[in-house]
């Protein structure tokens, strides 16, 4: 007989809960169109940043932190954007989100110097780490039959993982047909759309237990999350033994630890150790942030390449991703609605992870004469179906049997991991495929046949470490997760609405 993972039991739901219940796949639609003009976010902009250069005038050294001002902002106060939906209420904290999300978009895509540039994306990551912890939870507290839930899911962790190439391509018609500043502007539209379905469709909501803020975790966890995503995204522009680099990381590194200790002592914890110690949820956020980090060898260097090496412009770049995106959805529902049910995620995150890996030792391959069809197409087709069977079974788990008190805080933790893995990824995947091409032209004449030959090199060695990642991941989910169906006992009272 199969081996089986009952739910635990939840609170009861409060009144107007079922009202919300009958809502919940408009509440989904809310959820998704949020959540991927978050995700969006991360690589729209990327295509642009050259015309915004040229626009305001700023220097190649300046152009990182159009970028990092986000991630930077995003990723350390995420889960404290959690925790304020839990405490707050998680219809208000996404509402505000959302809000500030849009009013950031607006001023970054007016701006008229690089300095308010900046502060725009730095405003856009501090709402973006309100709204995206909401969201999930919103998500994870609305669906609680089994079935609807693992529908819900499949298609929320299809937004996440495929936004990037979705931005990527709309990034490319939007500079291309109408100005940089609409890769911004844009949000304004997702932001209506999602603000006027929130109002309506949204039911208020917060936990009875409403312990104080852990104020002392927050700030620990903030700076210690600040200090690894500025270190890393030094690592771009600076070498690793530089303090810039290094002093960050070890001083982000201290602080989380001293942040761990404290959440042992404190009387209201900021992160429930609750939350992390489960096997099943450990792997989950180990591959969540695994995937983050691998799945830039696909939207970063295979841009580079397309754009670079093949002469492809930004639009047809963005084409070039679909058939991934399509895989990708293909396989979130296979894997929520058939695979996970019937066999738990302990084989299912293991064989994406072995897709993924394939489909990056397939790009290794590439040369200055490949065919789209021919070359670039298959792996791109076999990393999307690897995909899909990882993110959104490990966000579904990831948020599994959470306590409605804990929902935020949880999907901060997923957020946070994907972001975190992210920042790794870019940093390392950057600096090796630069020393990569460093190694390739010593002692040969840089010309333009070689110089072409040094950017496919390092673009090989990047995809060789993305390998590399989804391999550990392979091996690390293929032992974390517990074997066996996770399933929802019938008689377990149905989990509170926020």
């Amino acid at each position: 007989m199969a081996q089986t993972t009952t739910v635990d039991a939840r609170v009861g739901t409060p009144p107007g809960a079922e009202r919300a219940s009958a809502h919940r796949w408009w509440v989904l639609a809310v959820i998704g169109l949020a959540q991927l003009m978050v995700v969006l976010d991360a690589t729209i902009v990327n295509i642009a940043l050259p015309s915004a250069q040229h626009a305001l005038g700023f220097s190649d050294s300046d152009r990182q932190w159009v970028v990092t001002a986000y991630s930077l902002a995003f990723g350390s106060l995420l889960l404290l954007g959690g925790r304020l939906a839990d405490l707050i209420g998680r219809k208000i904290v996404f509402l505000v989100g959302v809000g500030g999300f849009a009013a950031a978009s607006a001023l970054a895509g007016s701006a008229g110097n690089f300095e308010v540039l900046v502060t725009g994306r730095a405003l856009q990551g501090m709402f973006g780490a309100l709204l995206a912890p909401a969201a999930l939870s919103l998500l994870n507290t609305t669906f609680t039959d089994a079935k609807e839930r693992a529908k819900a899911f499949g298609i929320f962790g299809a937004i996440a993982g495929a936004g990037g190439g979705i931005g990527l391509l709309l990034g490319g018609l939007l500079t291309e047909h109408l100005s940089w500043r609409w890769t911004l502007y844009v949000n304004l539209f997702f932001a209506v759309l999602a603000l006027t379905g929130g109002l309506v469709f949204l039911k208020r909501g917060v936990s009875a237990d409403r312990p104080r803020l852990d104020l002392p975790g927050t700030v620990l966890v903030s700076a210690g999350l600040f200090g690894l995503v500025f270190g890393f995204s030094n690592a771009d522009t600076h070498h690793w033994s530089s303090p810039q680099t290094w002093g960050y990381l070890v001083a982000g590194g201290v602080l989380l630890a001293v942040f761990g200790w404290w959440q042992t002592r404190a009387a209201h914890p900021l992160l429930p150790l609750r939350v992390l110690l489960d096997r099943n949820r450990a792997a989950s956020f180990a591959a969540v942030a695994i995937s983050g980090a691998g799945m830039f060898g696909v939207f970063l260097f295979l841009t580079y390449y397309l754009q670079a090496s093949l002469g492809y412009s930004p639009v047809s770049t963005g084409l070039a991703f679909l058939p991934m995106i399509g895989a990708l959805m293909v396989t979130a529902q296979l894997s929520t609605n058939l695979l996970i049910p019937r066999m738990g995620p302990k084989p299912v995150v293991p064989l994406g992870m072995g897709l993924a890996a394939a489909g990056m030792v397939w790009l290794t391959a590439l040369n200055l004469t490949s065919g789209y069809a021919s070359a670039v197409l298959p792996a791109l087709i076999v990393t999307g179906l690897g995909l899909g069977l990882i993110l959104p079974p490990a966000m579904s788990v990831a948020t599994d049997r959470i306590d409605p008190a804990d929902a935020g805080v949880a999907s901060a933790a997923v957020n946070t991991m994907q972001q975190i893995g992210g920042s790794i990824g870019t940093a390392l995947l950057n600096t090796l495929a630069a020393s990569a091409a460093t190694g390739y032209l010593a002692g040969r004449r840089p010309s333009p046949e070689v110089l072409a030959q040094a950017q496919l090199h390092s673009y090989s060695t990047a995809y060789w470490w993305s390998a590399g990642f989804f391999v550990a991941g392979l091996l690390i989910t293929g032992v974390l997760y517990r074997r066996g169906r996770i399933v929802q006992d019938p008689d377990t009272p149905a989990a509170v609405h926020m």
